[in-house]
C-alpha cells in the first residue's frame, strides 16, 4: 500500500505538467507512469510499477509491485500477475478469470471481477453510483479546456448545459437586482481603474480580515456573513461587468431603461462567452470579469452607504454679541463745582487721558491657547477635515499588518531582548513600526494609502511621548476582545479609546496633503 500511495502522489504531482496527448515517464522508484496515455503490457513482458492517470490500462504481463489506475478503465488479462496492490479510483476496472493480485484490492467507481477472482490482501471497494463515468467526461475538459486556458470547450455537450445554467441565474439576477447590477456598471464604466484595483485589494483583505475575525475568537460569527456577502458581490459585478461590456458595444439612451438594460446584458454575455472559447484568453477574461466585478460591487457599496449616511457637518461655535455699551450720562455739576475756577492743564490731562492705550489682558496659558484651537477650526487646516470612519481606519490598519507581517520574518527584534515567541516578535515589530511612523510622518503606509493622519486635538504633530502613549494604549484597546476599535463605531468624534488616551483624532486628507 506504501508504494502505491507514493506511486499515487508522484502521479498526480506530474498531472498540472502535463498536455494533451502526452506520454511521460517518470523515474521515481523506477515506475512507469502515463499521464494522459493509455499503456499496455503485454504477456510475457514485465514492469516493476504501473501508474496511469486520465487513461486506460491493459494489463496482460507481470507487475512486481503495484499499479495504479486514477480516472480511467483498467484491464487485466487472464494472464495478468500482480504482485503488489492494485488501486483504481474513479475509474472502471475489468478483471479477467485467471488475473491475480497476490496484494491489496482498492477501489473506488466499478469494478468487474468472475465469483472465483479474490485479492491477496484487504479488498477496499467504494461504489460511486455511476459516478465513474462521469468522472471521466470530465477527461476532455482537463485535455482541451483546461490546460488551454479556456473554461468553455465547444464540442462538449455538457459545457453548455453549464453555461446555460449560468445564463439563467445571471439573467435573474440582472432583472431582479437591476438597481445593484446598474449602479455596478456604472462604476465601471465610470472608473475603470479604480474598479480594478479596489478589486484586487478586497482579494487581498479578505483573507487577513477572517484570520483577524477567527482570531478575535468573538468574530467568528461573522466570518459566514463575510463570505456570502463577497460570495453575492462577486455574482452582482460579473453580471454587472457582463452589462458594462454590451452598453460599451451597444450605447444606452436611457440609462434607466430596463429594456435596454437587458440588451446591454445578452450582448455582454455573448462577448464574455465567445473570449471563453479562445485559448489563455478565456481564462484571463474569466478573472478579469471577477476582479472588476468585485471591485464595483465594493465602490458602489460604499457609495450607497454614505449617501444612506452622510457625515454630520462641522459644528461651528456661536459666539454670544457684546452687549451695546451703556449710554453715559454726564454728571449733574454741583454748585461748588461751578464755583471752583478750572485748572489751567485741564486740557491737557483730558488729551493725555484719552490717548493711553486699555490695560492689556492677562497672557492665557498654553492650555487655554489648546483649548481655543480645539473649538475653533480655521477652514483649510487639518483640524477642519472629516473624522476617518471605522471601516477606513480597518482597511489602512489590514494593509499595515501585511507589511508587518513580511517585516517580522525579515528583521528579527526578539534576538535583540532574547528568545521570544513567532507571536512576540509580531508584536514588537508592530508596536515599533506604529511609533516610528507616527512620530515621523504622523500616520503609516497603510495610513498615506487611505489617506489618513493622525494629530493632536490642537491639530499639532504627534510627538514620541504621545506617539509611544498610542502605540501602548493600542494594545489595550486590541486586548479586551478588540471592543477598543470598535468603540469608532459609536463614538461621536470617532475616537478609539487609545485615541481617548493618548488625545488624538484621525482625519481625511486631500490627495495633494503633503506626507
Amino acid at each position: 500500500m506504501r508504494r502505491a500511495t507514493l506511486a499515487l502522489i508522484a502521479a498526480l504531482a506530474a498531472t498540472p505538467a502535463a498536455a494533451q496527448d502526452m506520454n511521460m515517464s517518470v523515474q521515481f522508484d523506477n515506475p512507469t507512469v502515463r499521464v494522459l496515455h493509455d499503456y499496455t503490457l503485454k504477456s510475457g513482458e514485465t514492469a516493476e510499477q504501473v501508474v496511469v492517470v486520465l487513461g486506460d490500462a491493459t494489463l496482460d504481463g507481470h507487475v512486481e509491485h503495484d499499479v495504479v489506475v486514477v480516472l480511467g478503465k483498467a484491464r487485466l488479462g487472464p494472464t495478468a500477475v500482480i504482485d503488489g496492490s492494485f488501486v483504481l479510483i474513479g475509474g472502471t476496472g475489468i478483471i479477467a478469470d485467471g488475473a491475480q493480485v497476490h496484494g491489496d484490492l482498492v477501489n473506488v467507481g466499478n469494478i468487474q471481477a468472475p465469483a472465483s477472482f479474490s485479492a491477496g490482501g484487504q479488498q477496499v471497494i467504494v461504489g460511486t453510483l455511476g459516478l465513474d463515468e462521469r468522472l471521466r467526461g470530465i477527461v476532455p475538459w482537463l485535455t482541451r479546456g483546461l490546460l488551454l486556458g479556456r473554461p468553455i470547450v465547444p464540442d462538449l455537450g455538457w459545457i453548455w448545459m453549464i453555461a446555460g445554467v449560468f445564463f439563467l441565474v445571471n439573467l435573474v439576477v440582472n432583472v431582479v437586482l437591476d438597481s445593484p447590477v446598474r449602479a455596478c456598471a456604472t462604476t465601471m464604466h465610470a472608473t475603470p481603474m479604480s474598479s480594478l484595483l479596489v478589486g484586487l485589494l478586497v482579494l487581498l483583505l479578505a483573507g487577513p480580515l477572517c484570520l483577524l475575525l477567527a482570531v478575535s475568537v468573538v468574530g467568528i460569527a461573522v466570518i459566514p456573513f463575510l463570505l456570502c456577502a463577497l460570495v453575492l458581490a462577486a455574482i452582482i459585478g460579473r453580471v454587472g461587468f457582463a452589462r458594462w461590456i454590451g452598453m460599451s458595444v451597444v450605447h444606452e439612451s436611457e440609462p434607466s431603461s430596463r429594456a435596454q438594460a437587458l440588451r446591454s446584458f445578452v450582448v455582454g454575455s455573448a462577448l464574455m462567452c465567445a473570449a471563453y472559447m479562445v485559448p489563455i484568453l478565456g481564462f484571463t477574461a474569466w478573472a478579469l470579469a471577477g476582479v472588476f466585478g468585485l471591485g464595483a460591487a465594493a465602490i458602489a457599496f460604499f457609495s450607497a452607504y454614505r449617501r444612506e449616511n452622510p457625515k454630520r457637518p462641522k459644528k461651528t461655535p456661536v459666539t454670544e454679541p457684546e452687549p451695546p455699551p451703556a449710554p453715559i450720562v454726564p454728571p449733574v455739576p454741583s454748585a461748588a463745582a461751578i464755583v471752583a475756577p478750572v485748572p489751567p492743564d485741564l486740557p491737557l490731562r483730558a488729551e493725555r487721558a484719552t490717548s493711553e492705550e486699555p490695560p492689556s489682558e492677562e497672557p492665557r496659558s498654553d492650555a487655554q491657547h489648546t483649548a481655543a484651537g480645539a473649538a475653533v477650526a480655521a477652514p483649510g487646516t487639518i483640524l477642519s477635515f472629516s473624522h476617518a470612519t471605522f471601516f477606513e481606519r480597518l482597511a489602512a490598519f489590514a494593509l499595515d499588518l501585511v507589511l508587518i507581517g513580511i517585516l517580522a520574518q525579515i528583521v528579527r527584534l526578539d534576538r535583540l531582548f532574547g528568545e521570544w515567541s513567532p507571536d512576540g516578535n509580531f508584536l514588537l515589530v508592530a508596536l515599533v513600526y506604529h511609533i516610528a511612523f507616527w512620530t515621523w510622518k504622523q500616520t503609516t503606509v497603510g495610513g498615506i494609502i487611505c489617506q489618513l493622519r493622525v494629530i493632536r486635538m490642537d491639530g499639532a504633530p504627534l510627538r514620541f511621548a504621545e506617539a509611544f502613549v498610542r502605540g501602548l494604549s493600542g494594545i489595550f484597546s486590541l486586548v479586551f476582545a478588540g471592543i477598543g476599535f470598535l468603540w469608532i463605531l459609536r463614538d461621536p468624534e470617532r475616537q478609539a479609546w487609545h485615541d481617548r488616551i493618548a488625545g488624538t483624532f484621525v482625519v481625511n486628507v486631500p490627495r495633494n496633503w503633503p506626507i
